[in-house]
């Protein structure tokens, strides 16, 4: 095929009546957006230490007041989508957020989905539509779109968590905006409770639930032990993963974005395969390297990075005696919406 004309080879003039009329010839830019065989891609593979980021939070802490700040976070923005754009992948938003002591961050409810990700702490609780969730190291909260959803801490020590939003993706569509509220009251009723057991759920004897997200709270306590089940009932299984689901549809926790629970046993390398979906990793417990395209990141516990889509990644275990575990988020759900997910191996 010959090469496509080039914008500079048209007349200046013809250009300008084009643009004069809000127009714009396609076949110079064709190539840019429809590439041959694999996607144009800006997500570049990026490693945020938590050991670095940690006293810069805690600084923020010191200089800002929850009152002014409302939600105190940094935000895990990646190079390739200029760090202006705050985006983690095209899809993806990261933020570490911090609350301290006493500290009170009050409700809101918006339309991008977002999900928490406990780092360290103990004390802090979620309250979504007046479903209190305690928070824990591992846990992971959901708090859906259009959900009210505060933040408080009645313990001693900060609490930190790692958010994860599909905001750029809401904000791209024109879609994205909050609404203040007051301070919720708390309501019976817990769906990590009522939905504690694999393979059974509260029977809707007289009516369903009306609750899109009937599980808002994913005790890491509950998917670390069924991933050492799942490993030792299977132990030629070479992955180890868990996918974390609604436990009345049977479907992804949210709608645009997926969440996974992977474990590593002692010294293992995993190889996943390269597919069309960014992806974020974030160690819950142990070392772990990841080699993402040309670049291998060593990674402790808390510490995160990302992979652009269409990229294989290969997780090893640097601990020989302990598994690591790891916390995955992707874009598999919108790209299998959009009938544009692909596994190429």
């Amino acid at each position: 095929m010959s090469d496509l004309g080039r914008l500079e080879d048209l007349p200046k003039q013809y250009v300008q009546d084009l643009r004069d009329l809000n127009l714009v010839p396609l076949w110079p830019s064709l190539r840019a957006v429809l590439p041959p065989k694999v996607p144009t891609r800006q997500t570049q593979p990026t490693h945020w230490a938590y050991s670095t980021l940690k006293p810069l939070l805690l600084q923020a802490g010191e200089l800002t007041p929850i009152e002014k700040a409302e939600r105190r976070v940094l935000v895990l923005a990646n190079p390739g989508h200029g760090l202006e754009n705050m985006k983690a992948s095209p899809a993806m938003y990261l933020g570490m957020q911090l609350l301290l002591p006493n500290e009170w961050a009050p409700s809101h409810r918006h339309t991008p989905n977002a999900v928490r990700m406990i780092v360290e702490g103990e004390g802090a609780y979620t309250t979504v539509n007046g479903e209190k969730c305690p928070m824990s190291r591992g846990d992971l909260i959901l708090t859906p779109t259009g959900l009210w959803h505060e933040h408080g801490h009645d313990g001693t020590d900060p609490v930190v968590w790692l958010d994860v939003l599909d905001l750029p993706l809401v904000y791209y569509m024109e879609a994205s905006y909050h609404i203040n509220g007051d301070r919720q009251t708390i309501v019976p009723g817990r769906g990590d409770v009522q939905n504690v057991r694999a393979g059974v759920a509260p029977t809707r004897m007289f009516e369903r639930t009306s609750k899109a997200y009937p599980m808002l709270r994913y005790p890491w306590a509950d998917t670390r032990a069924a991933l050492l089940a799942l490993a030792a009932d299977e132990p030629g299984q070479e992955c180890v993963q868990v996918t974390y689901i609604n436990p009345e549809t049977g479907g992804d926790a949210e709608n645009i974005l997926g969440f996974y629970a992977l474990m590593l046993r002692p010294g293992q390398s995993l190889r996943l395969p390269a597919r069309s979906p960014a992806q974020v990793f974030h160690v819950i417990e142990g070392q772990v390297e990841a080699a993402i395209a040309d670049k291998t990141f060593s990674m402790v516990e808390a510490d995160t990075c990302c992979a652009p889509g269409y990229e294989a990644v290969t997780l090893r275990n640097l601990r020989a005696d302990q598994p690591s575990f790891v916390f995955i988020a992707d874009e598999s759900p919108l790209h299998r919406k959009l009938g544009v997910y692909e596994n190429r191996g």
